[in-house]
């Protein structure tokens, strides 16, 4: 009775499970499938993102988002949706020549997507000044390259 009860179970979360592939795939366009990612791969995004902080061109930052997409600065208290905003909000980011590095990190792999959260340091070349802050950045396979869908940033809460 008892390894008829396991049976049951397992067959039911593979039915989960099958279904939640099917689920995952019915939003894809016909024909297409998901891409096959690393949490290496999507770890990689982080550091494409801050090299381009590096060329201290907001354009260049903002490469990184997709046409559809929000960020959620530390230093703003406005979202920003446009292009143009986020370009405006990395125009004065940048003036401080910012350097990110991560401390910890979380990965999530999904279908043509990937979440990235964790903690990080930006040290400010300019300042001087040391900011650590909690983060998650989202992500988006358009195809062609990973873009950020969604990114949150923010201080963190206590002081070490």
């Amino acid at each position: 009775m008892k390894s008829l009860t396991v049976a049951a179970l397992a067959l039911a979360f593979a039915g989960c499970a099958a279904e939640q592939g099917a689920s995952n795939n019915a939003s894809l366009p016909a024909g297409s499938s998901c891409k096959a990612t690393t949490n290496e791969e999507i770890a990689a995004l982080f550091d494409r993102w801050n090299q381009s902080l590096q060329t201290g061109d907001p354009h260049k930052v903002v490469a990184n988002y997709a046409e559809r997409s929000i960020l959620l600065a530390t230093v703003s208290n406005q979202p920003r949706l446009t292009v143009a905003e986020k370009e405006d909000y990395f125009h004065h980011f940048l003036q401080d020549r910012p350097s990110g590095k991560i401390d910890f990190r979380f990965i999530e792999l999904g279908c043509n997507s990937a979440v990235d959260a964790g903690l990080y340091t930006f040290t400010f070349a300019r300042s001087g000044a040391v900011v650590k802050a909690r983060y998650t950045y989202t992500y988006r396979w358009d195809g062609r390259q990973w873009l950020i869908t969604s990114h949150h940033s923010s201080a963190m809460p206590e002081k070490e």
